[in-house]
């Protein structure tokens, strides 16, 4: 899976150079620009891209991204499972049952042949504890394992793998978020985005009100030199990252704040390093019991 991942991040890499396959060129202060997400390139089928789609009308839920992280779980945001985002509105309330589709790169291809039976969802334990964006996420689980043929998992971070080991300081984020004239994309576009300053990140949104308030949790990315960022409906796809060490490909954050647009400079992601003890927790399966039957047998054996 590993090779693949490579083979496929390289790919984008090398297409991001890359002008021809832009949608079409505007005028902007006097030089032609690319209209690209707020811009993007169109991505190639991205193995572990998730569609979480509650409406096709924004007003009604819309649609957003996900991550594949296993053959039967994706990971998106929380705020991607409810109509209305906010803590005022979310607060009490259980998330809603998405649809989730699997292996497409346009629009219309979202129908049963694609779509993926979900089970369950899990919203983070601190989901929105303090802030419309704390602890952002929230775990899929599949009514059933997907056939590995035409999808592939992105894998997640390992001990020691962490934004200072990114290979050139960038990543790479695909979604059907909205476009440059701010109406949703139709086909899967990507973006490959310098990692921010986490400093100036901050500073950024302290000044501003309803964005988020950055944590050790969080890290940022910045537009392109184009100008070309994420925006409305890219939230809960993974930034895709590789290791300058080994190589690996794996997912580091997920988008959160994806209300950055053409307005504000940072995008905003859960540092999935950071959430990795919730992650194995809810994907083994633990219950309250768990910790204590787990300490019971060991001392009986060590007694």
């Amino acid at each position: 899976m590993l090779a693949v991942n490579k083979e496929f991040f390289l790919a984008l890499v090398f297409l991001a150079t890359r002008t021809v396959l832009a949608e079409e060129t505007i005028k902007d202060s006097g030089f032609l620009r690319l209209k690209r997400m707020v811009g993007g390139t169109f991505a190639p089928q991205v193995p572990w891209q998730a569609m979480v789609y509650l409406s096709d009308s924004v007003l009604d839920g819309g649609y957003a991204g996900g991550a594949l992280i296993s053959d039967r779980w994706v990971l998106t945001a929380g705020r991607n499972l409810f109509i209305r985002k906010s803590r005022q509105d979310t607060q009490g309330k259980d998330p809603i049952i998405p649809k989730v589709y699997l292996g497409i790169s346009q629009k219309a291809e979202a129908d049963a042949s694609k779509e993926v039976a979900v089970d369950k969802v899990f919203l983070h334990p601190d989901f929105q504890n303090q802030t419309d964006w704390d602890n952002d996420l929230a775990l899929i689980r599949l009514k059933e394992s997907v056939n590995m043929t035409e999808v592939t998992p992105i894998p997640l971070p390992e001990r020691g793998q962490d934004l200072d080991t990114v290979l050139g300081g960038s990543g790479v984020i695909a979604g059907w978020g909205w476009g440059i004239h701010l109406t949703p994309a139709t086909s899967l576009k990507y973006l490959v985005l310098p990692l921010a300053n986490y400093s100036d990140c901050k500073e950024e949104y302290e000044r501003s009100s309803h964005t988020p308030s950055l944590d050790d949790n969080m890290f940022c990315t910045r537009p392109t030199q184009l100008e070309e960022n994420i925006c409305f409906g890219d939230a809960g796809g993974a930034l895709a990252v590789r290791d300058a060490q080994s190589g690996d490909v794996y997912a580091a954050g997920i988008l959160s704040y994806d209300k950055s647009c053409s307005r504000n400079s940072y995008g905003v992601y859960m540092k999935i390093s950071s959430y990795l003890p919730w992650i194995h927790r809810v994907i083994r399966g633990d219950t309250e019991k768990s910790s204590a039957l787990l300490s019971d047998a060991m001392a009986k054996m060590f007694g």
